[in-house]
This record gives C-alpha cells, sequence and structure tokens, in this order.
C-alpha cells in the first residue's frame, strides 16, 4: 500500500496566525498504523511521504486523518477520508482528491456483532422474542476495552431497552445472556395462533447499541449499533446473523464539508491469494536461477527489474524470495557485478535508482534493523529530548550561540561515526558479505585508474553512509529508531547531521564540515578478535585423540580459525555461516571451568576461554557475527557427548536434537518470517500487470537479433544484453505466466460455484 499526501484549504486557525501545524495519519478502522511529519505553518501542507505495509488483519475502511498541532502540544482532528475495502479497487494507483469529511465520536465505529433472534413457541396469545448477542473486533478505547451492549425493541408505541453486564478487558465479548420481550397482539386478533405478522412488523425493530464503560466524568464511549426489523422473524421465527457495526443515524453533521478543506492521495492496494507451493514451481525456478545466469540481464529477476513501472515495485518481493532461500549474496553479486560494468565514471558507481541500489537498499532494511538498534538508536535518542541546537558554522538561522551549537554538532557527528566505524562486530553477516562483493566488483572493474585510487573502498562506504545510515538518521521512524517522526526541532538537528555524515562517507570534503573530524576509511569486513585459548580436539577421524591444545584463535566476520601459533596456517577454519549456536558449557562435562561451545552442523568445537569474561565476551561476539545465520538451532545440549551418551538429557544418539533453548539466538525484531510463495505470487501478479512490457521487450529481442543498424527508439528503454538468452527467459516467464492464470481463472470459478451467501 503505498500513500502519497498534499492537503488543501485546510480551515485557518480561529486566531491572528491563521495558520496550522498538521500532519496526517493513515489508520486501518480506528487502528492508527502510520503517522506523517509535521508540516508548519501551512493551510496547503504537503508531505509526499511514500508508507508501504502488509495489513495483518481485516478491516473495513482505510482512513487518513489530518491533526492539527496547537502551541500547547495538543492534537486536534480536523477532518478524514474513509475509503471502504471493497472501493480502494477505484482509486488504485492514481491521484485522487478527497474532500475531507467532519470527524465524529459517533460515526468512528468498527467491529461486529453476533445477533440471534428467535420467536418462542406461544402457548398464550402473546409471542416471546429472545435475543443473544456476540461481539468482535470492538475498538481498543484509551488501551483498553470494557464493553456492554443495551437492546431495545422499538416500536409506534414501546421503546424497551435492557442491559448486559460489562465484560472487562476484552474486544471480543461474549454476552452470555438471553432477553425476552413480549410482543402483543392487537385487541381485535382473535385466531388461536400466534403469527407475527397480525403485528404491525414494518414498524417494529430491534436495535442494539455498543458502549464501553468508562471511569471517566464524560461517560461511556459509544462503539456503534445496529437495527434489525423484526419481520426478520416473519418466516422461520429464527435469525441468527453477524452485523457490521454502524455509525448513529443522528452523527453530527453540523459542519459544512466545504470548510474542511481536501486531501490528495495516490493509493495502491493489492490482495494475493496464494496457491499451494507446487503451483509456483516453475516460476520460481526460473526466478532463483537468476544468479547464475549469463548474462545476469536475460535472467528472470533481472527483467523483473526492467518492466516493472518502478523497481521498488520488483526489489521488495525479489529480495524477500531470495533471502527466504539463502540466495540473496549471489544474486546481488550478480546485478551488482553487471552494473559496475556498464559504470563509466567512479563517481556515479551505485548512485542511481536501479534494481540492484533498490535491492541492497532492502535487503539493508530487513537484515540490518537490529545493527541500527545497536548502533544508532542511543544517540537519537539523546538528540530526540531537547534542546539540542545544532548549526554549522556558515548557518545565518541560529537559534542561539553559534559556536556553541556548531560544537553540538561536532560532538553528535563524532559519536555517530565512531560508533558506525567501530561497529563491524555488529555489521550483519550477510551484509558483509554484500558489501565484500560489491568491493571486489569495483576493484576489478576500475583496476589501475590512478584518479580514484580508493573506489573499492568508497564504492562500498559511500553506499552503506548514503543508503542506510544517513536515511536511518534523518528518518528515524522508518527504521523503527523512533515512533514517530520528530519534531522540527529534532528533525532540523537531524538533517545537519545527516547531511555532515553522509559527507564524511563519500570521503569528500566540504567547506561546511571542514572543521569536523574525520577518518579517511571504514573497513566493515574486518579482524575482530585473536586470543590464546584451549580448545578440545574434535575428533574428526575414527581413532583420533581427543585432548586438550593451547591454540591462537583468530575471528573475522567471514570465518572462524585456530592455528598452532600466532602467524602460522590455520588448522581448522569454520565459515560463519557454518556456526549453527555458541552456548556456554556446562563444568561436569570436563570438570572445567569457563568452558563454551561452537556448534556446527556435524559436530560442537569445546573450547576453554582464560577466565570468565573472555568467555562471556567470546560467547557475544560469536554470536553477534553469527545472528543472520539461516539455520541457527533455538535448542543445544549444555553438556558435552561423552561415553556414548549426552550428558544432560542421557540421550544416545550424538545426532539427538537439543533439550535446552539456545540462550542467545536471534532477536526477534530481525527474524525474517517470509512465505516464498506468497513472494512468488506477489512477483507472478507483477509479471501479469506488465505483459505488455513483456510481448514488447520479446518484440526487442526480435529486434536487436535481426537489424544490425541503430537500436529502434521504442524498445530502447530495455536492457538486452544478450538477445538470444533474454528472449528465452521471457518465453519461459510467458508460458509460467500464463499457467498460473488460468489456476487463478479456475479457483475463481469454482469458489463462485460453491459460494453460499449469507450474513457474512
Amino acid at each position: 500500500m503505498l500513500q502519497k499526501g498534499f492537503a488543501k484549504n485546510i480551515p485557518p486557525y480561529p486566531g491572528p496566525n491563521k495558520m496550522r501545524d498538521c500532519y496526517c495519519t493513515v489508520n486501518l478502522d480506528q487502528e492508527e498504523v502510520f503517522r506523517t511529519k509535521i508540516v508548519e505553518k501551512s493551510l496547503c501542507p504537503f508531505y509526499g511521504e511514500d508508507f508501504y505495509c502488509e495489513i495483518p488483519r481485516s478491516f473495513r475502511h482505510l482512513s487518513f486523518y489530518i491533526f492539527d498541532r496547537d502551541v500547547f502540544r495538543r492534537d486536534s482532528s480536523i477532518g478524514k477520508v474513509a475509503v471502504k475495502k471493497e472501493n480502494l479497487q477505484k482509486y488504485h494507483g492514481k491521484d485522487t482528491w478527497f474532500q475531507l469529511q467532519p470527524v465524529s465520536a459517533d460515526s468512528e465505529v468498527q467491529g461486529k456483532v453476533h445477533v440471534e433472534l428467535r420467536l418462542s413457541e406461544v402457548i398464550t396469545d402473546n409471542g416471546i422474542v429472545c435475543i443473544k448477542l456476540a461481539c468482535q473486533g470492538l475498538p481498543i478505547v484509551n488501551g483498553q476495552c470494557d464493553p456492554y451492549a443495551a437492546v431495545s425493541l422499538l416500536g409506534p408505541t414501546r421503546s424497551e431497552a435492557k442491559k448486559t453486564k460489562v465484560k472487562r478487558k476484552t474486544n471480543n465479548p461474549q454476552f452470555d445472556e438471553v432477553f425476552y420481550f413480549e410482543v402483543t397482539r392487537p385487541p381485535s386478533y382473535t385466531r388461536r395462533h400466534f403469527d407475527v405478522e397480525e403485528e404491525d412488523v414494518d414498524k417494529m425493530a430491534l436495535r442494539v447499541d455498543l458502549w464501553n464503560a468508562s471511569n471517566l466524568k464524560f461517560g461511556d464511549e459509544f462503539l456503534g449499533e445496529v437495527r434489525i426489523p423484526l419481520k426478520v422473524l416473519a418466516h422461520s421465527g429464527l435469525h441468527d446473523a453477524w452485523y457490521f457495526l454502524q455509525p448513529r443515524d443522528n452523527g453530527s453533521k453540523s459542519e459544512k464539508l466545504d470548510d474542511l478543506g481536501s486531501l490528495r492521495l495516490n493509493i495502491v492496494y493489492t490482495e494475493d491469494h496464494v496457491f499451494p507451493s507446487e503451483s509456483y514451481s516453475p516460476l520460481r525456478d526460473l526466478l532463483l536461477r537468476s544468479a547464475r545466469m549469463e548474462p545476469v540481464s536475460a535472467s528472470a529477476a533481472h527483467i523483473l527489474g526492467e518492466v516493472c513501472r518502478e523497481k521498488q515495485e520488483a526489489a521488495i518481493p525479489l529480495v524477500r524470495l531470495f533471502l527466504h532461500y539463502g540466495e540473496i549474496v549471489p544474486f546481488l553479486s550478480a546485478i551488482a557485478q553487471a552494473e559496475v560494468n556498464r559504470t563509466q565514471d567512479p563517481n556515479t558507481i551505485f548512485r542511481g535508482n536501479s534494481l540492484t541500489s533498490k535491492c541492497i537498499d532492502e535487503t539493508m532494511k530487513l537484515a540490518g534493523m537490529h545493527y541500527l538498534q545497536v548502533t544508532l538508536k542511543p544517540i537519537i535518542d539523546e538528540v530526540s529530548i531537547p534542546p539540542h541546537h545544532c548549526s554549522w558554522m556558515n548557518d545565518r538561522n541560529v537559534n542561539g550561540d553559534i559556536f556553541k551549537n556548531t560544537e553540538n554538532l561536532r560532538q553528535y557527528v563524532d559519536r555517530i561515526f565512531t560508533v558506525i566505524t567501530k561497529s563491524g562486530v555488529s555489521c550483519p553477516t550477510v551484509m558483509c558479505d554484500i558489501f565484500s562483493s560489491l568491493r571486489e566488483s569495483a576493484a576489478k572493474r576500475f583496476q589501475g585508474n590512478r584518479s580514484h585510487p580508493d573506489v573499492r573502498y568508497t564504492a562500498v562506504s559511500s553506499f552503506i553512509f548514503l543508503r542506510f545510515f544517513a536515511p536511518a538518521i534523518l528518518s528515524p521512524n522508518l527504521f523503527q529508531l523512533r515512533p514517530h517522526h520528530p519534531d522540527p526541532s529534532t528533525s532540523r538537528t537531524l538533517t545537519l547531521i545527516s547531511k555532515t555524515i553522509q559527507t564524511l562517507g563519500s570521503l569528500s570534503k566540504s567547506k561546511s564540515v571542514s572543521h569536523l573530524k574525520t577518518r579517511s576509511e571504514v573497513t566493515l569486513a574486518s579482524l575482530v578478535l585473536t586470543r590464546f585459548m584451549i580448545k578440545r580436539a574434535q575428533g574428526r577421524n575414527r581413532f583420533g585423540m581427543k585432548n586438550f591444545k593451547k591454540r591462537w584463535f583468530r575471528l573475522t566476520n567471514h570465518e572462524f580459525t585456530y592455528h598452532k601459533s600466532k602467524g602460522e596456517n590455520a588448522l581448522c577454519s569454520i565459515p560463519i555461516e557454518n556456526i549453527l549456536a555458541v552456548e556456554r558449557l556446562e563444568e561436569e562435562s570436563f570438570k572445567m571451568k569457563n568452558m563454551f561451545q561452537v556448534i556446527q552442523p556435524e559436530r560442537a568445537l569445546y573450547i576453554q576461554a582464560n577466565n570468565c569474561v573472555e568467555a562471556r565476551d567470546w560467547i557475544d561476539i560469536l554470536t553477534k557475527v553469527s545472528q543472520c545465520n539461516r539455520k541457527r538451532l533455538s535448542t543445544y545440549h549444555p553438556s558435552a557427548y561423552l561415553n556414548g551418551h549426552w550428558l544432560c538429557c542421557k540421550l544416545s544418539s550424538d545426532t539427538a536434537p537439543g533439550c535446552t533453548p539456545c540462550t542467545a539466538g536471534l532477536p526477534a525484531n530481525i527474524q525474517l518470517d517470509v512465505d516464498g510463495d506468497r513472494e512468488t505470487e506477489r512477483i507472478f501478479s507483477l509479471f501479469s500487470t506488465y505483459m505488455a512490457k513483456l510481448v514488447k521487450m520479446q518484440e526487442a529481442c526480435g529486434s536487436k537479433s535481426v537489424y544490425d543498424g541503430p537500436e529502434q527508439e521504442e524498445y530502447s528503454s530495455f536492457i538486452i544484453d544478450d538477445p538470444q538468452e533474454t528472449y528465452k527467459t521471457l518465453k519461459q516467464i510467458v508460458s509460467a505466466v500464463q499457467t498460473l492464470e488460468q489456476e487463478h481463472a479456475q479457483y475463481k470459478r469454482d469458489k463462485f460455484r460453491k459460494t453460499k451467501y449469507g450474513s457474512q
């Protein structure tokens, strides 16, 4: 879902200033999921922010609220735009102006209510209507929901009401109560058998009001209502249905719509219907072969980037798919190598909005969130606490002492730059591998270029600073470093820090930052730690001795090795991606203190550190450098395997699963919950949407193969290095997409035939 906001003609503030400080929120029903920055002193605020999210639950309205923040930092609503879910396709991908509607507590409703109505058997000349209720999805009001229902039977000569008990702390209440309303026949009624149709049922209705019980002096909050005419009981005497809660009939309509202004939105809404995994095998296999295609421009993934209107559309599902199947590094290395080979000027390397840069951006966002938390968040939190005046020396719009403000900026920048350059151990392995590949590609392409001797470093440092650290500092809310947009004062400070960090990362000189302390190089794939420790032999052969030896251990971001002595060749090398867990080893295993284990796919390496502090440091560091490994264990054995069984759980198999939960697993906020089939379905939808461009690209391949002259202008937008290979891939893509389109069409026909329409 993509949202770009621009409001106009907002009513002026009732005071001499007239201007407002406005922000916009995006809501699923009444739940806020995104908030824009505050635009100060404007009645036509432009937000221009893109917001994308997976929608985790059902909803009725996608709503946009405009709020005004006054000098006392109080927020008041100005107006809203609410689009029903079923109407979103009308506005899909279009810039649309919406009239702002008034916001009323009586009209902002969500949730639904289940009503069971029954007409009891007639014993006398009267009938009894029985009502039973349950609700789902009621809103959380001020952090809680304590709902109750008021049930009324309305008619020309009656208005009878009854209430349920309050259900505490639930927004899905089940009201285990039954209400009875007697329906009396007219005096002229003489038949023996009661017939509800003899009552004037067209004028009788049941009304259910939902309320949230409040201890505040302002009274209970209205949650919504439904009205059900009693004639629904006319045929069977039983009615059992779900109803969406509705606003009050007398909701506030006092404000004129023209007085509230308008909001321009561009909404993109898609729903994916995912089939079983085998349905996607042809397309998925074609995509996963992209990293090994020669040339990579003929691959299915690269073609997707060529036909999509925006590279970001292609990058999001591609990155998630390749991450899910552990192929992200080879894929990014392949497309990065191709882009570097096409780059003529080293200064422009990875600077455009290409598929490569967008895919790396998305990978860093997914894999690097925890990395940002441990590097930037503490300082960003400190900057967000006012006062924090900062400025450059040549800044004429200074609030306060220019020298003090400049020193504040220097200190913030120096602290952030220092923590970044020393964060190699925290940088996820997948990011280090990507940057290592970028560095080698740049070095090979511009080898011998004397005017840019450091291009292999600047290609990486400028990329990670320009597209990762600087944006995170500038907009910390978009990287989960802050809950909302920073206030205007904090935003100005973060902008100065971000620009300075960006310049430093580019290793370029600027008058505005010449007074700041700089460093010449950032090395992300670095030596992390070395130390002499004691290790137990791993017993690689059946009769090998399993004694303890002193060895020189060496850890980098890529491998963990040990050597007979410092400076000698490695006796054993463990790739970081092979580390499944790093945990303490209980003393009872070998009657030795300060031991830990590095668990690999086939065995565990047992190591004794020199002291408890060193043991803790090694466990922490080894865990961090391996934190993004896909096959990390969730359980382990806290004791060793000796004399034919595990000492901890006594199991005899040396391959038995662990008996204890791992204590140093992957942090929850960087675990990737990716559904490979869902991402393949998303890619299929994109190919299907851009089928006309696929056909046009096939024509371009034919044109390029047949004609030796200049390329036809209508095909010049496509990168085609090998027309024949590209044409083969296109043919396979079209075939796979058409097969899936047929499956979707058949599914819709079957669903339409089997669907029975009811209250849901």
